[in-house]
């Protein structure tokens, strides 16, 4: 399982967060944990496998947001207590 970090420039409300939610989901039906902050700038979702960058980068494109980098890294499931 994998977190991925999309960075998301033009988004300024819990609208656009919405829009983006919904983008990810119509690109990846398969992600969990899906959430976006216009304030960071970011949505945030686990990914277990590949999956096409620039299809998600052309999806977010159409919908008048620009993906200005992807992050990848390995998610640690954290136990109780954050252990």
């Amino acid at each position: 399982m994998n977190r991925v970090v999309l960075k998301i420039d033009c988004m300024v409300c819990g609208m656009c967060e919405a829009h983006m939610n919904d983008t990810v989901r119509k690109v990846l039906p398969d992600a969990r944990k899906l959430r976006s902050s216009y304030k960071k700038g970011e949505t945030e979702f686990l990914y277990e496998g590949d999956f096409d960058r620039n299809r998600l980068i052309d999806a977010i494109k159409e919908t008048g947001y620009v993906c200005s980098d992807i992050v990848i890294e390995p998610y640690q499931r954290k136990g109780l207590f954050g252990r």
